[in-house]
């Protein structure tokens, strides 16, 4: 195994192949069953993936046709977006907390014409849609789903697609492959626009092979990984496959470095997974690093104050350390901490972590130095969907300083245009957005992605970025969160005149709300509080439960993460005149934000 063998590939299905051919029958898929952790080889995966592509084949779609891929993270999800793509059609991923309404949209506009699902929960928002597009002909389960009758959708039991000559599978899928290029699309990856209706990314196989080959440019020169070592790479694989971001790092990193994926049981069980499965690399998320960080934290508390002095120590150290600060007595406080405190966390981690990966949204400084003062290695990465998604990483041998988002991968060229924004060019950047000419030729300009953030690159040659020229809401989990189309959702209500939602590196979604004035008015005189202003209404728990009823029925509309959990009311309308909305009367988030920020960020705390 190379690093030009990636460089090289004409798609990632060859890729995969190669590597299977490779490594045969070492282990790697692993799922957790009710008899411990059972692995499906590289030679069974791939004929898995060559059977099912040519019964895809059989069943009519054709090159370039989508099939929409509805699945929590396992086995089954990489074989099937391997086998969509081996024939020849284009995978369409779905999260697996859309609602029927995101699914529909999806559907309609990918035109997929067959779903794959895995679990009946997952399919019952997801049939109805189905039905209502008209569009998908099949319907793959990788689990029973109990249908009482047949419908316009023909259904397939997986195991039964699986079934098949592997010899003449194999050979079709080759012959297939030699004709699909870097240049193909190889996924639909959907990601909210500011208009509010999500956008399909066309990620096409060199886009996704470029970031795999540039992070095994990094694990080589940063980390002397040998690509004919006897230990592979492991990968414990969390977050959502439905996000560029594990698609491209948590799936096709492993398979170019030929490593193993095991598949975490949930959140809920992460820790005693990582304990168990002793990962090498770890793609997180912030708010991730924010839970891991508090339950350190509390562990060490209890050990006494020995214990937390140390880890205090080695905070500060750290910190010392990224600002180039560092004292005389460091270097034997590094090797007390080395002796006494990381060792143990590290072995909360499985004890062979070589780099926890951040990326899908930005992550605090203070975050990252925790994580590097107790002997973890963090590199923060950045990019979007529309760049594959990684276009840069901090790396060990440029220095890692976490209030940026480090160098540039290998062949991605970053420009920062007059107005500080950032712009990247290289095979990373998306071929457009799907049946989308208008957004398209908005951010793609000769070549150059304007990413929507503003920026600039330090002496070292690391990325920092400053602001968010576009308004778009990430959460800590990296879910990308339309602002506007919760906006407009909440003031079609009649209780709601203005609203402001806001949830940026922050575990949901929370609102600053302006009811309407004559509902209000209205309101006071059928509940007996004539000639109450609107700021003595909102003292009333009654009228707060009214808007609350408001902001209910938008949330049943709206999928998990973009329901609005808490808010607060306004002091007063905004307004032109008071600096809160624009001439055209468009709403001024940072002067919101100045004002109203102490009191969005306490309804977090409640």
């Amino acid at each position: 195994m190379r690093i030009l063998d990636i460089e090289t590939s004409p798609n990632l299905v060859t890729l995969f192949l190669a590597r299977a051919d490779l490594l045969a029958d070492r282990p790697f898929l692993h799922a957790k069953t009710d008899q411990g952790w059972q692995a499906i080889t590289w030679a069974e995966a791939a004929r898995r993936v060559v059977v099912l592509a040519q019964n895809l084949v059989r069943l009519g779609y054709t090159r370039g046709e989508r099939i929409m891929l509805v699945s929590e993270n396992r086995p089954e999800w990489c074989i099937a977006d391997l086998a969509i793509m081996a024939a020849g059609c284009i995978t369409v991923p779905a999260y697996t907390t859309n609602t029927e309404r995101d699914h529909l949209h999806i559907l309609e506009n990918s035109g997929s014409r067959g779903v794959i699902v895995s679990t009946a929960k997952l399919a019952k928002p997801l049939l109805p849609a189905v039905m209502r597009s008209g569009g998908a002909n099949h319907l793959i389960a990788m689990e029973p789903l109990g249908m009482a009758q047949a419908s316009t959708v023909e259904y397939h039991d997986w195991d039964a697609m699986l079934e098949g000559d592997a010899v003449a599978a194999r050979a079709a899928v080759e012959a297939r492959m030699s004709g699909i290029s870097r240049n193909d699309t190889a996924c639909l990856i959907y990601t909210s626009g500011t208009g509010g209706a999500p956008r399909g990314v066309m990620q096409h196989h060199g886009a996704i092979l470029h970031n795999v080959a540039g992070a095994a440019h990094v694990i080589v020169e940063d980390f002397g990984w040998n690509p004919s070592g006897a230990e592979p790479e492991v990968f414990l694989s969390f977050l959502p496959l439905s996000h560029a971001y594990e698609h491209s790092a948590g799936q096709f990193f492993p398979i170019g470095l030929g490593g193993q994926i095991w598949y975490a049981e949930g959140l809920d069980k992460l820790g005693s997974n990582i304990e168990e499965v002793r990962p090498t690399i770890m793609v997180v998320v912030p708010r991730l690093f924010e839970v891991l960080r508090t339950r350190i934290m509390k562990q060490v508390e209890k050990q006494g104050k020995l214990a937390s002095g140390l880890l205090s120590s080695a905070v500060a150290l750290a910190a010392r350390r990224g600002a180039g600060k560092g004292k005389l007595l460091d270097w034997p406080l590094d090797k007390v901490l080395e002796k006494l405190l990381r060792p143990k966390i590290r072995a909360r981690f499985g004890g062979r972590v070589k780099a926890l990966v951040s990326g899908g949204a930005p992550l605090n400084p203070e975050i990252g130095l925790f994580f590097q003062g107790v002997g973890l290695t963090l590199l923060q990465g950045y990019g979007q969907t529309e760049s594959g998604p990684i276009a840069s990483v901090n790396r060990p041998k440029t220095g890692i300083k976490m209030d940026t988002v480090g160098t540039p991968l290998h062949a991605t060229e970053v420009r920062i245009a007059a107005d500080g924004e950032i712009l990247l060019r290289g095979e990373l950047v998306m071929h457009g957005y799907w049946r989308n000419e208008a957004e398209t030729a908005r951010v793609l300009k000769d070549g150059w992605l304007h990413t929507g953030d503003i920026g600039h690159i330090d002496a070292a040659g690391r990325i920092v970025i400053t602001d968010r020229k576009k308004d778009m809401i990430v959460n800590d989990k990296g879910d990308n969160i339309s602002p506007q189309k919760l906006e407009g959702m909440l003031t079609l209500q009649p209780e709601i005149a203005q609203a402001m939602v806001f949830g940026d590196k922050r575990p949901y979604i929370v609102g600053l709300v302006v009811p309407d004035a004559e509902w209000s008015r209205e309101w006071a005189v059928v509940n007996g509080h004539h000639g109450a202003d609107v700021r003595a209404l909102q003292e009333l728990p009654s009228f707060r439960g009214a808007i609350r009823e408001a902001v209910d029925r938008v949330n049943r509309d709206l999928s998990v993460i973009e329901k609005v959990r808490q808010f607060t009311f306004a002091d007063e309308p905004f307004a032109i005149d008071n600096e809160e909305m624009t001439p055209s009367l468009k709403i001024r988030r940072h002067k919101l934000k100045e004002r109203y920020g102490a009191r969005l960020e306490g309804l977090y705390k409640g």
